[in-house]
């Protein structure tokens, strides 16, 4: 068998390996048909992936055909483009702990991924891998090829430009820093080179995303997860308020949504909670709701408004308490 022959007989039987590895049966003329090739050869292929160790079960009679079964010494999966893409997302939101107590196993998989893939793909995932960061669960679904390109971007420090709503400035030029996922939605970290600063983007909002011709050198740049998270439960709002509460972070931060605050810890008692709003009262009201005690650190207005609700509230329990001792 000659070099080219031979690389064409591989090529086979890995997209037989694909095929077997898409649906649970096929029969041998399905499989011949999609390969273009007789049911004998494809005898013959089931053969050599047996020999590879993939254990390939032949049923026989109506409802038979080809299916590939479990098995110890099972090879590495067969990943196409968009499925080596959709598992590396997956296993990066869970390694920034989007599902409880996975992120060493969805890391150790990661590096599995990593190691088995074809370099070219390698590449593509190691391109995500390197410019995603995360908190939060739930995150929404968004389209592969758009957080590829955002990835390489980040990876190859190169402008991109997209459409974005806006009132002043629907078209924008960034210089890509990193992904963000968040509760429910991922985020691009860039720096905005029309209004020289810091941004970060909702990705579902963006549309037209192009890659530019111009490279950048990168700038010093903030952590990117955490300046996403305070810019959109903190600095989107027109009031911001921060908080000394009386309990520790792992207990106060299952409370609140990451995307409602940022809970700081202080030591293994307290923590400090970062909140915006449109209006100072209702961030009072919602700690007031958590349980613990806790102490307004800033603005100084709060603080006022803190002690009127105090003795509002307790004017409010007088007649109750008058009722009782007249009884």
């Amino acid at each position: 068998m000659g070099a080219s022959e031979e690389r064409g007989t591989t090529e086979r039987v890995l997209t037989l390996l694909g095929l077997l590895q898409q649906r649970a049966v096929w029969t041998g003329p399905e499989l011949a048909g999609r390969l273009g090739v007789t049911s004998r050869t494809v005898r013959r292929d089931v053969e050599r992936l047996r020999a590879l160790g993939y254990p390939v079960q032949a049923g026989q009679g109506v409802g038979g055909g080809y299916r590939l079964g479990p098995g110890q010494d099972l090879p590495p999966l067969l990943l196409d483009d968009e499925e080596a893409i959709a598992t590396a997302v997956a296993l990066l939101v869970g390694a920034g702990g989007a599902v409880s107590g996975s992120g060493d196993a969805a890391l150790r998989a990661l590096s599995k991924l990593d190691r088995v893939l074809p370099t070219r793909l390698r590449h593509e995932v190691r391109a995500l891998s390197g410019s995603v960061e995360s908190f939060g669960t739930g995150h929404l679904p968004l389209d592969p090829d758009t957080l590829m390109t955002l990835a390489r971007a980040c990876r190859d420090e190169v402008e991109i430009g997209f459409a974005y709503p806006s009132a002043t400035q629907p078209l924008r030029r960034v210089e890509p820093y990193r992904l963000v996922a968040s509760d429910r939605r991922w985020y691009l970290l860039a720096y905005d080179l029309d209004r020289d600063d810091w941004r970060n983007f909702r990705v579902d909002r963006m549309s037209e995303v192009t890659t530019r011709t111009w490279r950048f050198r990168p700038r010093p740049a903030p952590a990117a997860a955490a300046y996403v998270q305070e810019s959109i439960a903190s600095r989107a709002y027109p009031h911001q308020a921060r908080f000394l509460v009386f309990a520790a972070a792992e207990t106060i931060r299952p409370l609140i949504p990451s995307a409602a605050a940022v809970v700081r810890p202080r030591d293994d008692g307290h923590c400090e909670v970062l909140s915006g709003a449109a209006d100072l009262d209702a961030i009072l009201l919602h700690l007031l709701h958590l349980g613990p005690d806790f102490e307004v650190l800033d603005p100084p207005e709060l603080a006022i408004s803190c002690r009127e609700l105090a003795q509002r509230l307790s004017k409010a329990g007088r007649p109750a308490a008058q009722d009782s001792d007249r009884s």
